[in-house]
């Protein structure tokens, strides 16, 4: 009983590390304020967009968006100017091209 006991807090601490994010309606209810980029040239961090939330990765831009806000370790807020954006962002179309360009704004996920 205690192992599984250990094992499902083992794996519940593992999964609170992963980046599930969710979009806030308002600024002021965000942990980092993101702006969309039109080339990955400009971006700071390239994000793929998983389909479920076991895929989502640990800080290395593989987002999975949660339904709810409880169920997310950040929640980012999409802002209409990049002057107002803590990071910025590049949706990518391929897993294996996802990741940071910029590790100096690694601590913002974390």
């Amino acid at each position: 009983m205690k192992i599984r006991l250990m094992i499902i807090a083992i794996i519940a601490c593992l999964n609170s590390f992963s980046q599930k994010v969710y979009s806030v309606e308002y600024a002021n209810q965000s942990d980092v304020k993101v702006y969309v980029v039109k080339y990955e040239n400009q971006a700071d961090l390239k994000v793929f967009k998983v389909k479920y939330s076991n895929q989502s990765g640990e800080n290395n831009g593989k987002w999975f968006f949660t339904d709810y806000a409880n169920q997310a370790a950040k929640k980012i807020f999409f802002v209409d100017y990049e002057n107002q954006a803590d990071l910025k962002l590049f949706f990518v179309p391929y897993e294996n091209q996802a990741g940071w360009r910029n590790a100096s704004k690694k601590q913002l996920l974390y």
